[in-house]
């Protein structure tokens, strides 16, 4: 009789769920009150807590703030938390009030005016490397 030799499975290079590498990703608490408030014209201000795929921004714009036309290769989330903003996107203008979301699919031009003073949050994912590095002259006059 000859014995079968018991073949094992190859060690899958998978980590097992509930278990993560030393230096790898890990929640963070973020109080806003703790986050840089960024000055980038007299009408504007944001903070950026930044996450490896996503990131997020509290953005404080006065009434009659303008954000010029733009696009970028980032999907944006805008949720309105209070005031309003007018957009002009996909050749139709619109307001998004206070409770509201708009989507902004990736590379879609857009533009926004406060109708009033206004908190939003924008997220985005990838983030904003423009907004990181700080090299986003359309919101900086410029600058």
């Amino acid at each position: 009789m000859v014995k079968k030799k018991k073949v094992e499975p190859p060690k899958s290079k998978v980590k097992k769920a509930g278990k993560r590498p030393a230096g790898k990703a890990e929640s963070k608490h973020i109080p806003w009150d703790s986050v840089e408030l960024e000055d980038l014209n007299p009408l504007l201000q944001r903070q950026l807590v930044v996450g490896q795929n996503v990131m997020v921004a509290r953005v404080l714009l006065k009434k009659g703030c303008i954000v010029p036309e733009h696009s970028h290769h980032n999907e944006q989330i805008t949720y309105i938390l209070e005031g309003a903003l007018k957009f002009w996107i996909d050749g139709k203008e619109l307001v998004v009030n206070a409770g509201e979301v708009l989507t902004i699919p990736p590379r879609m031009p857009h533009k926004a005016e406060a109708m009033e003073d206004t908190v939003d949050l924008d997220i985005f994912n990838p983030p904003r490397e423009d907004w990181i590095n700080k090299t986003d002259k359309y919101l900086r006059g410029g600058k």
